[in-house]
């Protein structure tokens, strides 16, 4: 069987050492479980493999939920040659080979689709490589990517390419995988007479988190505990899972939706939500300096002056976790993310910083003025620098009649307290401030 030969893709063999995830990975669209929203009967992707059309895809999605598995099924069902590539060990020279010989095999009559797993782990030489041969038509190039396409693959390619988003599998549908890899005895575990009850089927499928192949993978360390004629328990199951997988890239996409979680959950005062997600990225194994590093940006953004204990709260969770370390940390970072969910809200001193970067960044820049200027040599002073200056201390209120911003901004007022919390307080200071100051200049102007 040639690369140049348009052939049906043969149905593999059933070798029962390969893992049950791989045996019982669907042949067909009709054994395909999932992804309704583009494989139903008139969506997208199903009228795109029905029509046979030609078009390079990109599956967008996280692990096991059926991007190799569609892409093989695509090739059976197009007739054509399908070479599948590691984006971790394929290089340009590999690339360009194959290349090749697909355009040598279009001249043939026969299809060629090349299909990329990781593909976002390609680099931009590498990505640059297949442009011609998509636009040429000498291949159908799939990808697959766990990491979002937008950021991971170059315009160039992504434009040619149509974007399918793959979804989490459901419990229930894994839960049908699992049930149909028991009965199944020419490609499962049929032969072996193995019996799970469905309290230990949900728990497998719970423990999965969307991901098909690590639930066919409980249930095949499962079957080697129980073993023939056995009966999967919950002990068993427990065994084999010894501890929950939870999708997660320290430095991928999930990683910024799992803090954005995080940082709204705590906005929206939700303490519930958020230890739920400050526990999924800790058991997800993120860095815990990072999230409180995070916590900490949490406090001066979205709660500042309102509880000004806030801060130093989550300073010290910072250094609580760098002393006692992991896991004893955790509980430190939790008081810290609950705190902050409790804690009155504002974001007045963000937006007031936000104004100030604004006014710096379109006003002229202009001179200190000279009265705020220290005078610490004899010609400094000559030149006025220090002139006029009132020391606030000497004042009864300690409030001087002095103007402190440049000229240009000279009734610019930047930070406008909440009525939240400590801030509520510090509204009725600086309203005493100004009314210390109307009332010296109202005097100095009547001398």
């Amino acid at each position: 069987m040639g690369l140049f030969e348009p052939i049906h893709m043969p149905e593999p063999a059933t070798d029962l050492s390969r893992p049950l995830a791989d045996r019982m990975r669907p042949r067909t669209l009709e054994e395909f479980v999932g992804q309704e929203h583009i494989l139903a009967p008139g969506k997208a992707l199903r009228l795109q493999i029905e029509r046979d059309d030609p078009g390079s895809i990109i599956f967008w999605g996280p692990p096991g939920v059926g991007k190799t598995t569609l892409a093989k099924i695509i090739a059976r069902i197009t007739k054509a040659s399908f070479i599948e590539f590691s984006a971790v060990l394929a290089g340009i020279k590999e690339i360009k080979q194959v290349m090749a010989d697909a355009e040598k095999a279009r001249q043939y009559g026969s299809r060629t689709i090349v299909f990329v797993d990781e593909i976002h782990r390609f680099n931009k030489a590498q990505q640059d490589a297949f442009l011609p041969h998509v636009e040429k038509g000498n291949i159908r190039l799939i990808g697959a990517t766990t990491e979002n396409p937008s950021f991971e693959i170059i315009s160039a390619l992504l434009s040619r390419c149509r974007v399918y988003t793959l979804k989490p599998l459901s419990e229930e549908q894994i839960v049908l995988l699992l049930k149909r890899a028991l009965t199944d005895a020419e490609r499962g575990l049929g032969k072996i007479n193995l019996t799970a009850g469905d309290t230990v089927l949900d728990k497998i499928a719970a423990y999965a988190s969307g991901d098909a192949r690590t639930a066919y993978n409980a249930l095949e360390v499962a079957a080697q505990i129980a073993g023939k004629g056995g009966e999967v328990t919950e002990p068993i199951v427990t065994d084999a899972l010894q501890k929950r997988v939870l999708l997660y890239d320290k430095a991928g996409e999930e990683h910024y939706n799992l803090i954005s979680a995080l940082h709204k959950s705590v906005r929206n005062s939700d303490a519930d939500a958020s230890l739920y997600w400050l526990a999924r990225m800790l058991e997800a194994g993120e860095d815990p300096l990072y999230i409180a590093r995070r916590l900490v940006r949490m406090a001066v953004e979205d709660i500042g002056l309102a509880d000004p204990q806030a801060l130093p709260l989550c300073v010290a969770a910072r250094d609580a976790v760098d002393f006692i370390g992991m896991p004893e940390g955790n509980l430190a970072l939790a008081e810290a993310a609950v705190y902050l969910a409790l804690a009155p809200k504002s974001n007045a001193l963000y937006t007031a910083y936000g104004a100030v970067q604004e006014d710096v960044e379109r006003t002229v820049a202009e001179p200190v003025p000279l009265h705020l200027r220290n005078a610490p040599t004899g010609l400094m002073k000559a030149e006025g620098y220090g002139k006029g200056y009132q020391y606030a201390h000497d004042h009864e209120q300690k409030v001087a009649d002095m103007q402190c911003l440049p000229d240009n901004l000279r009734e610019r007022r930047y930070y406008h307290p909440t009525r939240e919390g400590q801030e509520k307080r510090i509204a009725e200071r600086m309203e005493e401030i100004r009314k210390i100051q109307s009332t010296k200049d109202e005097g100095r102007r009547t001398k």
